[in-house]
């Protein structure tokens, strides 16, 4: 691989898998995952700056570092938190001599593109809507937070058209989604 510091962008609607193919790719490939910012709450079992969870901080702190310009993106989501990523985040998982993957919604993929029209983007869907409702069931979510998630999904897939690459994953073929990604960075990474 020529450019070992490139940054790959992994991108779906919840439910898609967009985790377990990057957890996946790690087994094939030298990965440092960018790790988000947010204001959220930490869940058991998190700890923080984990490449699995987020850095925490409070909302006053999120809101310096906007006004400080630590921020290379940011968003106040559906849940009223802020998750961003800093430029020194960044900077890390460039200089790590790694792949960088970053896992983001579309919005911030919009905002990276203009910044970065060199990162490359990949979307994670799923053949249905109603395969990535059952999915987000099957985590026992409630009826209104599944209508949530449904109606931002159909949101998120009308910029389908921002994304470089589409790779879908059908229901009980992780492997083969692992594998077309894993195509996608190496044809990237080599070109």
């Amino acid at each position: 691989m020529k450019n070992k510091s490139k940054l790959f962008i992994i991108s779906g609607p919840s439910g898609a898998g967009e985790d377990s193919i990057i957890q996946g790719l790690k087994k094939f490939l030298p990965i440092e995952k960018v790790v988000t910012t947010s204001t959220r709450e930490k869940r058991d079992g998190e700890v923080d700056g984990n490449p699995d969870a987020y850095y925490f901080i409070s909302k006053e702190e999120f809101q310096k570092g906007i006004i400080e310009d630590r921020f290379f993106e940011y968003a106040r989501e559906y849940n009223d938190q802020f998750y961003g990523v800093t430029k020194k985040e960044i900077k890390r998982v460039v200089n790590s001599g790694r792949i960088g993957i970053w896992k983001i919604e579309y919005k911030g993929v919009m905002t990276i593109k203009k910044l970065m029209p060199e990162v490359v983007s990949i979307l994670i869907t799923v053949p249905s809507l109603e395969i990535l409702r059952q999915r987000i069931l099957k985590r026992g979510a409630s009826e209104e937070f599944v209508r949530e998630r449904m109606d931002y999904t159909k949101e998120w897939l009308k910029h389908k058209d921002i994304y470089d690459y589409e790779v879908v994953n059908y229901e009980n073929k992780l492997d083969e989604a692992v594998e077309n990604v894993k195509e996608i960075i190496l044809k990237e990474t080599e070109s």
